[in-house]
């Protein structure tokens, strides 16, 4: 059942650009892409299985494998046409468009992890994009193209210079699960079990589906599946790195720095034992591969401020990095006891930390609100959450509080007052009086607790995710 919600609630509006194509008649092309485990494969399954298509995932064998390997898959649907070794790339698709014509196959054909077959064939981008041109198009062929690799996969499709660029009518990429679909999955779970939830499998598919077939309360899940060095996602983030095309083995320190709670490029660099003018390359390599973001203070010009911060998207990564990473010798001779007192030291500091990022994510779909940041500078005090309205006269102003228990109006009254009794960051551009919506967030409200108190605005994890 949870894999059919993640499938249908929240890939619908993907599946529904895919099926366009094929209803049209008139074929195409389709290019996705995105990280691993996300449910990219499984979205291009239902799609070939509700078109009666045909879907082929390649691997890192030779050339001359891999055409044999999709001339047999693509006996499934065109009798005969695994019985020929084909010499090169063009005979094979040549053959296959006059197959596709002849027999009024129309597709989808989904290729998949197409990387693999450009790195043993590099000539492939190039014969691929005169087949869709031509061939394919003539035999109103509907082909899907999909990779892991989201450096590669833009290289042979969003790079100007590639040979694919501007023929595919549908590109997207596949990204993880948001927030929304937490209650759907994890049913019946307070609003903090689900913050912890998020905390320790963000919004990866195959987490979730890991997380609810183990059994226990979510510390013996994570250590199951996580901490237990026997787990299935024990070793996750090194084969992640491994399987990335080409390899991304080599940006592990950063991710161990930046993982441990580093933030700052001299400090990060400090701790890689690196200069600091080497980590450009590296950092935006991981900057592409999603792994990590680059933050700002609220109101700062991206391009111009020198005040980043880098800091780690996925929250299982961020549980992974400072709980795994560092003490893989710890684990291997600890007890399940031990492993889960580890965990009992990071895990708040990790929900914390989950729950701003949560909330930063969240408070555009609250209402006119542009993206929020948090914001710092020098020793005055931070702020969590900082957010502008379109026309630039209103500011919200929020703080979040991980709390385990419930909020109560008691706990929540002297929070809201030291909140407004704060200075206001210093933000250019801002009115000489700006409109404040002061704002605290939490994971779950007390029974008849107001929505404002003290004059600020309470929302609970439960009002962010329904959005």
């Amino acid at each position: 059942m949870l894999k059919r919600i993640m499938l249908f609630l929240d890939r619908t509006d993907e599946l529904s650009r895919l099926e366009r194509l094929t209803r049209a008649g008139e074929g195409g092309l389709a290019v996705i892409f995105g990280r691993r485990r996300v449910g990219k494969t499984r979205l291009l399954l239902e799609w070939t299985r509700r078109q009666h298509g045909l879907y082929f995932v390649a691997d890192q064998s030779s050339a001359s494998l891999q055409r044999r390997y999709l001339a047999q898959a693509l006996s499934a649907r065109l009798p005969g046409f695994g019985d020929v070794d084909y010499p090169d790339w063009r005979t094979l698709l040549s053959r296959l468009a006059n197959e596709a014509k002849l027999r009024k196959f129309r597709g989808p054909l989904v290729i998949d992890e197409l990387p693999y077959l450009v790195l043993a064939s590099p000539e492939l981008p190039s014969v691929l994009q005169h087949w869709v041109d031509h061939d394919a198009r003539e035999a109103k062929l509907t082909v899907a193209l999909a990779g892991s690799s989201r450096r590669m996969m833009q290289g042979l499709v969003l790079d100007g210079a590639a040979p694919l660029f501007g023929r595919a009518r549908e590109v997207f990429e596949v990204k993880p699960l948001a927030p929304r679909w937490l209650p759907r999955a994890f049913k019946g779970l307070s609003g903090f079990e689900l913050l912890a939830t998020w905390t320790a499998w963000g919004g990866v598919p195959r987490y979730w589906e890991l997380a609810h077939a183990a059994r226990g309360r979510l510390e013996a899940r994570i250590d199951a599946l996580v901490l237990d060095p026997m787990g299935p996602l024990h070793h996750e983030p090194d084969r992640l790195l491994l399987e990335e095309t080409p390899s991304a083995v080599e940006l592990r320190p950063l991710l161990d720095a930046i993982g441990a709670g580093i933030h700052r490029l001299s400090e990060i660099a400090a701790r890689a034992g690196k200069p600091v003018t080497s980590l450009a390359r590296p950092l935006e390599r991981l900057l592409e591969l999603g792994l990590v973001r680059r933050e700002v203070p609220a109101g700062e010009p991206p391009r111009q401020t020198k005040r980043s911060l880098y800091r780690l998207v996925d929250p299982f990564f961020r549980l992974w990095f400072r709980v795994v990473a560092p003490q893989r010798g710890f684990l291997a001779a600890a007890s399940p006891k031990q492993r889960r007192d580890l965990l009992a030291l990071h895990f708040p500091a990790l929900v914390a930390s989950a729950f701003e990022e949560l909330c930063l994510a969240q408070v555009s779909a609250l209402g006119e609100w542009l993206p929020a940041a948090r914001w710092w500078q020098g020793s005055e005090p931070e702020w969590d959450v900082v957010s502008r309205s379109p026309d630039g006269r209103r500011l919200l102003l929020g703080e979040t509080k991980a709390w385990r228990k419930p909020a109560s109006v008691e706990a929540l009254r002297p929070e809201a007052r030291r909140l407004r009794a704060r200075a206001l960051p210093h933000l250019s551009g801002l009115p000489h009086a700006p409109e404040v919506e002061w704002t605290l967030f939490v994971p779950q409200l007390g029974p008849r607790v107001p929505k404002v108190i003290e004059g600020v605005r309470v929302i609970a994890l439960e009002e962010l995710v329904a959005t």
